[in-house]
């Protein structure tokens, strides 16, 4: 059986059949069904058999964590309102306990009510006006039922553009605290040492969730925000929000850092040489068109794109 890559969408509804199969309530129909499916085209039966490949490396070390996911599968219908999504990434936890898989298929990705896949930039506008943006990867929380609105980040990084005319307070959170935008356009961003916050607009008060403290943010200033406290006040980086236009804009930037920012934006690996990572980069690359964006910058720089694969890409010395 061929090991090429399968759809999202096609992994995540052969995750969702073993749940269902394992789960030892399977009911005649949908185990009639499961076949009908699995026999509808290849690549079904691909996802199917790559799927026990995973179980093979997972191992014992995922049993555990497979065990307490099927005792809780009708939990997460009930929040999903769906299979498919969020119980692939439940399952894949078992791989990632055991040291396979990757942080972005996290359950809070996949449980989360808005999320963009590698590559997707999306723009929603929210029932107050508010004009909300998800770069790549992405995954949010939104609740505007009680007496407040209430925007959770989960993981990767939003633009949030406030409504006007509803009176209830706005809070964007995250793990690390809380903003409270004040008329105004900023990002957020979930990095590894916190929560980055950048005023594009008027200002923001951000509140850290172990401090007592709350700081006003003002307009064209970025900080970090820790559980513990507010990092050093800095400018707002140049090109900051040109991703929700579809641009990456850098001014003066090791290329290693570059091709590290657009491969967030592709599947597989793109990689660069040591003899190359130190040259700087200075320009504007479309985030919609990656393989357009290495190419630009060969003119430019002495460097070539070797594909190995298509999963498989490095930027290297001419």
């Amino acid at each position: 059986m061929s090991n090429t890559p399968v759809s999202g969408k096609v992994l995540e509804a052969a995750i969702a059949w073993k749940l269902c199969l394992e789960g030892g309530d399977g009911s005649p129909d949908e185990r009639n069904e499961f076949k009908r499916w699995h026999e509808a085209c290849e690549e079904h039966a691909r996802a199917w058999f790559q799927l026990g490949m995973l179980d093979q490396r997972v191992g014992a070390a995922a049993g555990p964590a497979r065990h307490a996911l099927l005792q809780s599968r009708a939990g997460l219908r009930q929040r999903i309102g769906k299979i498919g999504g969020g119980l692939a990434g439940m399952l894949l936890l078992g791989g990632l306990l055991a040291g396979v898989g990757a942080p972005s298929l996290s359950p809070d990705y996949w449980l989360a009510d808005q999320r963009t896949a590698t590559g997707e930039l999306r723009t929603l506008r929210l029932e107050d006006g508010t004009l909300l943006s998800l770069n790549t990867h992405t995954a949010v929380d939104i609740d505007f039922k009680g007496e407040q609105r209430v925007i959770v980040l989960r993981q990767g990084e939003i633009s949030v553009e406030t409504g006007h005319g509803d009176p209830r307070p706005l809070w964007v959170r995250t793990d690390d605290g809380r903003l409270r935008p004040l008329g105004t356009r900023f990002l957020v961003k979930r990095e590894s040492a916190g929560t980055r916050l950048e005023v594009l607009q008027a200002q923001v008060a951000a509140k850290p969730r172990d401090s007592g403290n709350e700081e006003v943010v003002r307009e064209g200033q970025q900080v970090l925000m820790s559980a513990n406290g507010l990092g050093t006040l800095s400018q707002v980086s140049v090109g900051a929000d040109a991703w929700t236009r579809g641009m990456l804009v850098v001014d003066n930037v090791r290329l290693a850092d570059l091709v590290a920012e657009l491969g967030r934006y592709r599947n597989g690996h793109l990689g660069v040489a040591d003899s190359v990572a130190n040259l700087r980069v200075t320009g504007s690359f479309p985030l919609t068109d990656i393989d357009l964006a290495l190419a630009s910058l060969q003119p430019a720089l002495p460097v070539k794109i070797e594909r190995h694969t298509k999963w498989w890409v490095t930027v290297g010395p001419r």
